[in-house]
């Protein structure tokens, strides 16, 4: 009976890092919230920032010399301290959640781009405003902090500073630094992906990738599988490096100067919020009816994320 109850726990435990994973899935595939903050939100950051950074190399190391019979006891504890457990059903769940997501944009970016861009918009710009409530800007280096973030992004997102269009280096960069930013309170993975004019090839690479393997299985060509498939395990990659790399140095910059860290990747929120409209750009001419349509379904994207935000109680970065 004791071996069915720890079965059952277990099993729970299982689905609800699962659920975990889909909350933070979807809100990282969209941008505006952070996946971060909904950790903060449901209880369970501490636990996926003392996972994610307990995923070294010398740790993985140790995992596959167990294969001897004197490493073992090694292996099982570097696997309990890097909490496989939990970070595997929870990378399954944002996995889940993603794909879905990138499947949705995908058909919505050719069909219905006023819509899908404008949503984003509002979403951005309502998910700065409700961040910036929680902050105090006391002081210049916190007036500069969000200066230099809300600046940097308008500079991108205005094409004043340019980025390379595509490539392996930029989708292993724009995996590197995307998903960093998803496990960190503040700001979301795709709004990097945004910035860095990647979130729509990426979504569409993804929706592809996973197409051409469902069709493999009943028949398909190997050959359409291979091209997406790059693409998706260069942002894999690049991501994998990231969380070691660039998300400690992140980690550090809040542990030593948490307020003006905040600040400045809130500000960078609020100046990322006209980077979609380039996207409808692209797809229509400005006239009015275009202007009051981005402007109806930004305001319908403002409204879900203070909607979402009432509902959970506030979000807080800290």
């Amino acid at each position: 009976m004791e071996y069915e109850r720890t079965d059952v726990v277990d099993r729970v435990e299982l689905l609800r890092a699962y659920a975990y994973g889909l909350c933070m899935g979807a809100v990282d595939a969209l941008p505006g919230v952070s996946g971060g903050t909904i950790a903060l939100l449901l209880g369970f950051y501490g636990r996926l920032i003392a996972a994610v950074t307990a995923l070294t190399p010398g740790r993985a190391l140790t995992v596959l010399r167990g294969y001897r019979p004197e490493r073992r006891s090694q292996a099982r504890d570097a696997l309990l301290e890097m909490d496989l457990q939990f970070l595997l059903p929870l990378g399954v769940g944002m996995v889940t959640a993603v794909v879905f997501i990138a499947d949705i944009v995908s058909s919505l970016e050719s069909s219905h781009p006023i819509a899908l861009f404008g949503f984003f918009t509002g979403l951005i710009a309502a998910s700065a405003v409700a961040l910036y409530r929680s902050l105090e800007i006391s002081s210049p280096s916190h007036v500069v902090a969000g200066l230099a973030g809300a600046g940097l992004a308008l500079l991108v997102a205005a094409d004043v500073v340019q980025l390379p269009g595509s490539g392996g280096v930029v989708i292993f960069l724009a995996g590197a630094v995307a998903i960093s930013a998803m496990i960190l309170p503040g700001i979301s993975g795709s709004l990097i992906l945004i910035l860095l004019g990647q979130y729509v090839y990426l979504s569409g690479e993804l929706s592809a990738f996973v197409h051409a393997v469902t069709d493999l299985v009943v028949g398909g060509s190997l050959a359409a599988v291979v091209d997406p498939g790059t693409t998706v395990a260069l942002f894999v990659a690049g991501g994998i490096v990231g969380l070691v790399t660039i998300a400690r140095v992140v980690r550090a910059a809040l542990a030593r100067h948490r307020e003006v860290t905040m600040i400045f990747l809130v500000s960078l929120i609020a100046g990322s919020t006209p980077a979609p409209l380039h996207n409808i750009g692209e797809a229509s001419a400005w006239t009015v009816e275009t202007v009051a349509l981005t402007a109806a379904w930004a305001v319908l994207g403002a409204v879900a994320l203070f909607g979402l935000e009432r509902l959970v109680g506030g979000f807080d970065p800290e």
